[in-house]
């Protein structure tokens, strides 16, 4: 990420997306280590959030590589759990980065193997339950249609 704040100071003027909430680890050498991650993860959310040209997309903690190991419960996991693991990522990409440069994504079809289709966006539905209708219009449509300049008909 520090490479992204660079890049997004560097051109100014040139929209930007984070994909995925910046992709924060779980797996291998970063396994056992969420706390720390989250630290160092936020912090660079927080600097980057700083840069008025660039936008996080709200997903992809269902990929293996996050280290949640939803893809290795026996019964998939519900939105309430999902919810509950992803929020402390998506609020603060929502808090540092405010509504109106945040979008939720799926990124189906990696995220299968760990959820279906409908309970990750259930799941971003509960993150967003206390969010006022203005808020969650940009959360679930208005920054994605602005960003790519996609014109409802």
């Amino acid at each position: 990420m520090p490479e992204l704040i660079d890049l997004a100071q560097a051109f100014p003027e040139t929209p930007i997306v984070m994909d995925h909430v910046g992709a924060p680890l779980g797996i291998g050498p970063y396994a056992g280590k969420r706390d720390e991650i989250f630290a160092s993860w936020s912090k660079n959310v927080t600097d980057l959030a700083k840069c008025p040209n660039v936008h996080v997309k709200l997903g992809g903690l269902a990929m293996k590589l996050t280290g949640f190991g939803h893809h290795k419960l026996d019964i998939p996991p519900s939105s309430e759990v999902l919810a509950e693991d992803w929020k402390p990522y998506l609020m603060h990409c929502i808090e540092a980065f405010g509504p109106e440069r945040c979008m939720f994504e799926s990124n189906f079809p990696v995220d299968k193997a760990s959820c279906a289709y409908t309970t990750l966006w259930n799941a971003f539905k509960r993150v967003a339950a206390d969010f006022s209708a203005n808020e969650k219009a940009a959360l679930f449509h208005d920054t994605a249609a602005r960003f790519y300049r996609i014109e409802d008909n």
